[in-house]
């Protein structure tokens, strides 16, 4: 079975554990939603594949600390996506969870994945419990104040916003933890895994802007060009088109370059770049804004 597979297997058995009688069934319905069908799973994959790279990625608390991750992005994006912050209709290609389900059961939506994903680091089959408690103060860290995703989108409700803490916590900061939550889960020091996923989580991010702008809707699989519209903070808009490109370039160099010596070190500098190359030329479907 496969990364994916086996990420998507975990969240289905989650799902299903909190979505049977008794749960309202439209809540039920709105977090499946914002669940499957599922995206990339990038970050679910990287915390398996540093894990894997660290000497363990069958262990139980790499999958669970995966599937908490991928969960509370899920999160995430039915936050994004609502009337308040983003007001796109779509994700992933499909409607948006407020656009089916109103913006009450999105909100709503977004807070259970939100415990839910504190909730299976919480079970003990998912692994030793210091490792569990460790991971459990790590996802807190991604999540919220003062350098989590919390604290990012919230970015969005100020007058301006530093480009780069905009970006290290709305996007960096659940890339850092997947990172850092595989190679715990392995058994080994976290710390030195944060630079990898500080440097893909921005390179993630600038090419999310370089999209924005040159992408069409139909590609992303969401609305083009809200940077610009809602007046975000956006790679483009600061530095250019060219000079996004060559950071984003820069970035991916960091990255590969931060990958600590270990046992997996040059499988997952070919996983990273199969992950990252498709980032690094999207097509350009209308004119740069």
């Amino acid at each position: 079975m496969d990364d994916t597979a086996r990420i998507d297997r975990f969240l289905k058995q989650a799902l299903t554990g909190v979505s049977g009688a008794g749960a309202p069934p439209g809540l039920a319905a709105a977090v499946s939603h914002a669940v499957f069908p599922g995206g990339a799973r990038i970050r679910p994959r990287l915390c398996l594949a540093v894990a894997r790279a660290c000497g363990s990625d069958a262990c139980p608390e790499a999958l669970a600390a995966a599937g908490a991750i991928e969960l509370m992005h899920c999160a995430s994006l039915a936050q994004d996506d609502l009337p308040c912050f983003d007001d796109a209709p779509t994700r992933r290609g499909q409607p948006s969870v407020h656009s089916i389900y109103g913006d009450r059961l999105a909100i709503l939506a977004a807070d259970a994945l939100i415990v839910l994903a504190f909730n299976v680091l919480l079970r003990p089959s998912a692994g030793t419990a210091e490792r569990r408690l460790a991971l459990l103060g790590l996802l807190a860290s991604a999540t919220g104040m003062p350098r989590g995703i919390v604290s990012g989108q919230a970015w969005e409700c100020e007058r301006a916003a530093p480009l780069s803490d905009y970006q290290r916590e709305k996007t960096g900061a659940l890339f850092s933890a997947a990172t850092m939550a595989g190679a715990l889960a392995a058994g080994s020091d976290p710390l030195a895994w944060q630079n990898v996923g500080d440097h893909l989580g921005e390179a993630y991010q600038v090419a999310d802007d370089i999209r924005d702008v040159i992408s069409s809707p139909q590609e992303l699989g969401k609305p083009a060009g809200r940077d610009a519209a809602l007046g975000r903070p956006n790679a483009v808009g600061h530095l250019g088109l060219p000079a996004a490109r060559a950071r984003l370039q820069q970035l991916v160099a960091q990255t590969l370059g931060a990958i600590p010596e270990c046992p997996g070190a040059t499988e997952l500098r070919a996983i990273f770049r199969a992950v990252i190359e498709p980032l690094m030329a999207p097509r350009v479907a209308r004119p740069a804004a």
